[in-house]
């Protein structure tokens, strides 16, 4: 189940398919699956094609959010607005930093101390409710509302970039105790609208390159968004065993009929791999290990 096809003139042409070697579509690994499990005197000997595919796509997606590599990068300028919509495939978040003059990133972390509230527009009559254009007629309100608005053309002290330039913190001794570490930096800050779907920014953050990793759910559909392309959505073959045995265990767990003690070898064998898999997947280097080590055992004078 791996086999080079592309001629090497081909592959390292521009416009290549370049490392794909690393992984094997789902449609492969659904075959493999059927001609190793499923058959006469086999452990899935009647399975049906259907319940086959749904475990593998939901052993992609499982697998996609804290095993594989399947995290994905944007880059893009902040506009004046401060406001980005999330990613078509986007699940959650990795990292959002933004990028300085010579290349190096720098967090920006989340706050909870505000948010985007719906703005209704309505006056709150005296019994507390709101009159509207009649039945089946919704309150009529703002995108924007003004906590937002103030959100946005606020700089405060923590994210004042001057301040930190003309030495404004370090002076005052003993006057920022009990500050968040998350507010004692300058790299700005953002929220995440979950009901618009859409990343608000601080605004010092306008015209930032900012650079947002994220996670996606490994899948991809095809030419007319109308069905899942199951040869496009690719697995590392680093993980091929542990969605094997993700699929197997959710066909036999699905069954009435399924003897306990063999579901339950099955899902030590499913734990195992996805264990396996993470830790091939983490790209441990012994030389890369040992370096770091080695800066962690210097003396530091104070």
């Amino acid at each position: 189940m791996g086999i080079i096809v592309t001629d090497e003139q081909a592959y390292y042409a521009t416009g290549g398919s370049h490392g794909n070697y690393r992984y094997i579509s789902l449609t492969e690994i659904l075959d493999s699956f059927r001609a190793t499990y499923v058959g006469h005197d086999k452990i899935c000997e009647k399975a049906v094609d259907g319940d086959i595919t749904f475990h593998a796509i939901r052993a992609l997606q499982e697998l996609s959010y804290d095993t594989l590599v399947s995290t994905k990068d944007w880059e893009i300028e902040v506009p004046a607005t401060l406001v980005m919509v999330m990613p078509a495939d986007y699940v959650n978040y990795v990292k959002l930093s933004w990028s300085g003059d010579g290349g190096t990133e720098r967090i920006i972390y989340p706050t909870s101390k505000t948010s985007n509230p719906r703005d209704i527009i309505e006056t709150v009559q005296d019994w507390g409710g709101f009159t509207t254009g009649g039945a089946n007629t919704d309150v009529t309100s703002d995108e924007s509302s003004s906590t937002w608005d103030a959100y946005k053309s606020t700089t405060p002290n923590e994210n004042d970039i001057s301040a930190a330039k003309d030495d404004t913190y370090w002076p005052v001794q003993g006057e920022r105790y009990g500050i968040a570490p998350q507010h004692a930096q300058v790299n700005g800050s953002f929220f995440i609208d979950e009901d618009a779907g859409k990343f608000h920014f601080s605004s010092n953050l306008s015209g930032k390159t900012l650079i947002l990793r994220y996670i996606s759910d490994g899948l991809v559909t095809n030419a007319n968004n109308d069905a899942l392309d199951l040869d496009n959505c690719l697995v590392p073959k680093l993980a091929e065993e542990a969605i094997y045995k993700w699929i197997l265990f959710g066909l036999l767990l699905a069954r009435k009929d399924t003897n306990g003690g063999l579901l339950s070898e099955i899902k030590k064998q499913k734990y195992a791999e996805t264990r396996k898999a993470k830790l091939r997947l983490s790209n441990i280097k012994i030389e890369e290990i040992t370096q770091t080590l080695r800066g962690g055992s210097k003396i530091i004078k104070h």
